[in-house]
């Protein structure tokens, strides 16, 4: 009996050196290093931003004046849509439907307070060539730029900037725009093509179409996944009826969100609301008119979303006098 346990010891320290000389062997890569730079700057250039043609500019917009060639038929998402090159070479990805306006809107003001965002455009009518051939309409262009390549997606639940004041202030822009689809296949991380470019990572929550609508269903009903069943996008009554700050108890902002992701809200604080409508009171209006005529809207459907939104602002900025009583 000595014996037979004499040996299961002796095997088990084996074990354990095995085990030990194993994890020395296999420690894990140094962690790489993260600046918040990779998904917000502060914009310094505020002022001298373009809303209309956003950080693609103006010299990347898509041609309105020849074809484009079919590549493939758009595989993700609800929305139909091609990927297609121009003339000149450039491959686009083009999304159809009701979420091209509200997208490249949503961009825009976006990117205006630092958020990095692709280039993307809205394009009334364009023709397609070779497969699905014909005249196409209300259309999001989206291209990439020499600079960055799109690589991993990126989770709202689990990355670099989960406490960091920014993330929630994004998640704040997200209930601002009343953008409710907030799930990991909508973020990308772009990858510097040059080893020494600063920063070399981008984070970008990369399809905003879901957005100036409304929420309307609770956890049940937005999993059953089908169309409509989540929110309303590009619906400009519908934005006009949603709140936004239901209460705030403590740390803690109470939204109003009928969404499946509720559980990221609880993270934010009035802080991070102050903090980001902040932000977006700096905008100029001429700023705000130029991000809607970027989704081709109607002056006067501009200027009611924009009231709508500064409404929003104004609640924000409130809890900062409320702080201080």
């Amino acid at each position: 009996m000595r014996l037979r346990t004499i040996t299961r010891l002796a095997v088990l320290a084996s074990l354990v050196w095995i085990s030990d000389e194993y994890s020395l062997q296999a420690q894990p890569e140094a962690p790489v290093r993260i600046s918040v730079a990779e998904l917000w700057q502060e914009p310094a250039d505020l002022l001298q931003r373009d809303l209309y043609y956003g950080p693609g500019g103006a010299e990347l917009t898509p041609p309105r004046d020849k074809p484009f060639q079919f590549v493939a038929h758009k595989t993700t998402g609800v929305n139909p849509g091609y990927d297609v090159t121009d003339a000149t070479g450039r491959a686009w990805s083009v999304k159809l439907g009701i979420e091209a306006q509200s997208e490249v809107t949503a961009s825009r003001i976006l990117w205006a307070i630092g958020f990095h965002q692709p280039a993307s455009y809205y394009v009334e009518q364009w023709t397609l060539q070779g497969t699905d051939a014909g005249v196409k309409n209300d259309s999001r262009f989206r291209t990439d730029t020499a600079a960055y390549k799109p690589a991993d997606e990126w989770s709202w639940n689990k990355n670099p900037f989960i406490d960091t004041q920014a993330f929630r202030g994004l998640i704040v822009a997200q209930m601002i725009l009343n953008s409710w689809d907030l799930k990991t296949t909508n973020n990308r991380i772009y990858e510097a093509t040059d080893p020494s470019a600063s920063p070399p990572r981008l984070y970008m929550v990369r399809d905003v179409g879901s957005s100036l609508g409304h929420s309307k269903q609770g956890r049940f009903f937005a999993m059953l996944q089908t169309p409509g069943s989540q929110g309303s996008k590009n619906d400009l009554e519908g934005f006009e009826r949603q709140g936004f700050i239901k209460k705030v108890s403590g740390n803690r902002v109470e939204f109003d969100y009928r969404g499946m992701y509720g559980a990221l809200l609880n993270r934010v604080t009035p802080a991070d609301v102050v903090w980001t409508c902040d932000l977006m009171a700096k905008l100029p209006d001429t700023h705000w008119q130029a991000a809607f005529r970027a989704g081709a809207y109607t002056p006067d459907q501009a200027d009611r979303y924009v009231k709508k939104i500064k409404e929003k602002i104004a609640q924000g900025l409130a809890l900062k006098t409320a702080e201080t009583r």
